[in-house]
C-alpha cells in the first residue's frame, strides 16, 4: 500500500526548511503524460494509463540527495494520467516491482534506506548484514533520506479527472544482477469514483530497457 502522507507539498518543504535541508538542487523534469514515457500500461475502457520510468543510472538520479543505486535501492518514477471526467483513488493500492524471478517487492520505507546506510557505513566483521531479526537500526534518522522520501515520494492519494500525477518509490533490489531486465511494475486495486477496482496494470521495464538502448 502507497503509505499514507499527510502532509501537502508545500508543508512538506516548509519541514524541510526547519531541518536544515534546502530542497534538491537538481530536480526531476516535470512529468508529461503517463503514455509519452517508454514503459505504459494503458487501459482505453477506463481512461487510465500509468507509466514506471526507472532512474537507473547516476545521471538520472542526480536529483537525490543520497546515491540509492549504490545502497541497492531503485528508485522508480510512477505517472498516473487520468483521462476520465472522474477522479481514480490510489488510497488502496497495491504497487509492487516483480523481479524476472517472480518476487514481489513491496516499496521500500525510509526506514529501510536508513538501516541499509548504516550497515554500509558500519558493516560487521565481514558478515553480511542484514540478518533476519538481527537488522540494526540506525541509530538516528538520516536527514537526506527523511528529505528525500517527504519531497519525491508518490503522494497522490486522489488522481483528479484529466490530471497527470507523478512521485518516486524505491524497491531494494539489492544484489539482484540487471534488476530491470524481465522485470515489471505491477499495480492494483486502484479504484473508481464508485469504489470499484480497475483491472490490474502491468508495466514491462523492458520496454524502458529497449528505448534506452537506442
Amino acid at each position: 500500500m502507497i503509505r499514507r502522507v499527510v502532509i501537502v507539498f508545500a508543508l512538506g518543504g516548509l519541514l524541510l526548511l526547519d531541518n536544515g535541508m534546502a530542497p534538491a538542487e537538481h530536480a526531476p523534469s516535470p512529468a508529461t503524460a503517463a503514455s509519452t514515457y517508454p514503459a505504459f500500461d494503458a487501459h482505453a475502457e477506463e481512461h487510465v494509463t500509468i507509466a514506471a520510468d526507472p532512474y537507473d543510472t547516476k545521471d538520472k538520479a542526480s536529483c537525490f540527495r543520497l546515491e540509492y543505486l549504490k545502497l541497492g535501492f531503485m528508485p522508480i518514477r510512477v505517472i498516473v494520467t487520468n483521462d476520465g471526467d472522474k477522479p481514480i483513488s490510489l488510497e488502496q493500492a497495491r504497487i509492487h516491482f516483480i523481479t524476472a524471478a517472480g518476487d514481489k517487492l513491496p516499496a521500500a520505507e525510509p526506514e529501510d534506506v536508513e538501516r541499509r546506510a548504516t550497515t554500509v557505513k558500519n558493516p560487521s566483521n565481514g558478515v553480511k548484514l542484514p540478518i533476519p531479526g538481527l537488522s540494526p537500526k540506525p541509530k538516528s534518522k538520516d536527514p537526506k533520506i527523511e528529505a528525500d522520501f517527504h519531497e519525491f515520494e508518490y503522494q497522490a492519494i486522489v488522481v483528479e479527472a484529466h490530471t497527470t500525477r507523478a512521485g518516486f518509490l524505491f524497491y531494494d533490489v539489492d544484489g539482484i544482477a540487471d534488476p530491470l531486465k524481465g522485470a515489471k511494475l505491477y499495480l492494483r486495486k486502484l479504484q473508481s469514483a464508485d469504489g470499484k477496482d480497475l483491472f490490474y496494470f502491468e508495466i514491462p521495464f523492458d520496454k524502458y530497457l529497449a528505448a534506452a538502448s537506442k
